[in-house]
């Protein structure tokens, strides 16, 4: 199965990468029409002019053609090249021009002189080029040819999302953005773990919760759909994540905080941090950067949304440049974020409130086989006559669950009061379970 996820994204990044994507346009499409190949995205539209909160919807841009000649006839920007070497949004011109009137017009990354930026300006009509540092000092004088064949429609943004129903209509989501063209750490590796983190979440047998997972432009494109979907959200968001920057070379998770810092998922972190086996960096809550969980959380919202990333934003070489590939990238990489992910979003179910059915009095745990019928010198470190000699530490574990899951705590908050991780309770609670001697809140 490794192998075959393995493959399924090395192909999908293949085909992505390339793509000239940006908040709206044929290259988002084209995107989660190849995204929807893997999971079932039911891709929806918000029409320019659309007022969105305290925001509007721009008119969708279209390019189609860009290069940057100089006097000696060689081309130093070429969007056939990479995209990168063009503004984001930028508006058309074809124009001569000398170097001093140029440089205006041309934007480089002092801090990564071999590197091209990514720049954008959607919501500020300007024409331009991305050039390596390198480059732009080696630019000779003389007349260029500044050409960038592009125009503004009245369009469409567009994002996409779907559902895994569980037993429950208490959700999880799962989302991750689509909007920046050939990144690959802070663009592709979102969208490829959360189609990983679909497809394995597809063969999990008994799930409790239903997961929704959301693919939209950043910023813009969670707000619209915000805008269509947020008492959704707010009526059924038990937690959730945005996935970002996945890739890299770090090998711990980093997860932020939701605004509210004590949801759920927030929770089951801090307890995997605490006392768990998964490496696990934890961060507080910030608007000032980040990515989309800044609207999930905004203020009139306050959704429980936080924030998985590995290497992240701002604090690589490659960040928001042409240095931010594949290789850099690795979907090795992804795979091992996808693992982790999946392992603490297995623990959610788990770290919920439960109530002991038995209440009254320890239960006569004999009678379900979960306490050794004999008590003598040889069998007073036995937990049970089906698992013997482990010094009553599956009793232990049993009696302790038994006794705080009184219908008010959560089981996350049991394991913390005893040191246990979430991983240590789940064959408990299984157990427990299935002899009907627990039984979940609100099932």
């Amino acid at each position: 199965m490794m192998k075959e996820e393995k493959e399924r994204l090395d192909e999908l990044f293949d085909r992505l990468y390339p793509l000239t994507r940006s908040i709206t346009g044929p290259g988002l499409r084209e995107s989660l029409d190849i995204l929807k190949e893997v999971i079932p995205l039911d891709v929806e539209h918000v029409s320019s002019g659309t007022e969105i909160f305290d925001w509007t919807i721009p008119e969708e841009w279209r390019v189609y053609d860009a290069y940057l000649v100089g006097p000696n006839g060689k081309k130093y920007a070429d969007i056939d090249e990479t995209n990168l070497h063009v503004i984001n949004y930028s508006k058309p011109v074809d124009k001569r021009l000398s170097l001093e009137e140029l440089k205006h017009h041309i934007y480089t990354d002092p801090e990564s002189p071999d590197a091209i930026p990514y720049v954008t300006s959607y919501y500020d009509r300007k024409w331009g080029f991305c050039l390596s540092k390198n480059t732009f000092d080696s630019l000779p004088e003389g007349e260029y040819h500044a050409y960038i064949d592009s125009k503004f429609i009245d369009g469409k943004l567009s994002y996409g999302h779907c559902k895994l129903e569980g037993k429950s209509d208490d959700e999880v989501l799962i989302s991750s953005y689509i909007c920046h063209p050939s990144l690959a750490n802070n663009e592709l590796s979102g969208p490829l773990v959360l189609c990983a983190l679909y497809n394995r979440i597809k063969r999990w047998s008994n799930r409790h919760f239903t997961y929704r997972f959301v693919l939209a432009p950043e910023t813009i494109g969670s707000l619209a759909y915000l805008h269509n979907y947020s008492d959704e959200l707010t009526e059924h968001l038990v937690s959730g994540a945005v996935l970002t920057c996945l890739g890299g070379y770090k090998k711990r998770v980093n997860y932020q905080k939701s605004r509210m810092g004590d949801s759920l998922l927030d929770r089951v972190v801090l307890n995997e941090k605490k006392f768990g086996d998964i490496e696990l960096e934890v961060r507080q809550f910030t608007p000032i950067n980040g990515s989309d969980e800044r609207q999930f959380c905004s203020p009139g919202f306050n959704l429980p949304v936080g924030q998985f990333a590995k290497t992240v934003y701002g604090e690589y070489d490659g960040y928001h440049n042409s240095k931010d590939d594949k290789e850099f990238m690795t979907i090795e990489a992804l795979i091992d974020s996808a693992d982790h992910i999946e392992t603490i979003l297995k623990r959610l179910k788990y770290a919920l409130c439960y109530k002991n059915t038995k209440p009254y009095g320890e239960p006569f745990l004999s009678k379900y086989n979960l306490y050794s019928s004999v008590n003598a010198p040889d069998t007073r470190n036995d937990s049970t006559d089906y698992i013997q000699n482990d010094k009553r530490v599956f009793l232990n574990k049993a009696l302790r669950v038994l006794n705080y899951c009184d219908g008010e705590r959560e089981m996350v908050d049991i394991a913390e009061k005893y040191g246990y991780s979430i991983k240590d309770l789940d064959s408990i609670i299984d157990t427990l379970v299935e002899k009907k001697l627990l039984k979940k809140i609100g099932i």
